[in-house]
């Protein structure tokens, strides 16, 4: 079985910077990801990568801002957030799956029990 447990979550003022780190156990899956949840709304695609050649995908609302990394050693993927804004609040999800459709939360069959990222203005 796969667990993923994040960490790295908390309170930072706008324009600041936040790393998440997602350790996971159990059989490496094909793509890691980050979803987030904000208050009120469905869970949202953030990032993606590919575990064994390192190809990442990014939705439009964080590219630039946020770099999704992996490290094959330790077994974690991390989740670099820079110039961090208010609309970034929300709760960070880690996931594991080998679906292509990445961009659905339904498509992924792993998911951590996610850590909160408030950000104030």
């Amino acid at each position: 079985q796969v667990q993923l447990v994040e960490s790295g979550g908390g309170l930072v003022q706008a324009g600041g910077s936040l790393r998440l780190s997602c350790t996971a156990s159990g059989r490496t899956s094909a793509l890691m990801g980050w979803f987030r949840q904000a208050p009120g709304k469905e869970r949202e695609f953030v990032a993606a990568i590919d575990w064994s050649g390192g190809g990442t995908v990014y939705a439009d609302s964080v590219k630039g801002r946020f770099t999704i990394s992996r490290d094959g050693a330790k077994n974690m993927v991390y989740l670099q957030m820079n110039s961090l804004k208010p609309e970034d609040t929300a709760v960070y999800f880690c996931n594991a799956g080998s679906r292509t459709s990445i961009w659905l939360a339904s498509s992924w069959a792993y998911w951590g029990q996610g850590t909160q990222v408030t950000v104030s203005s």
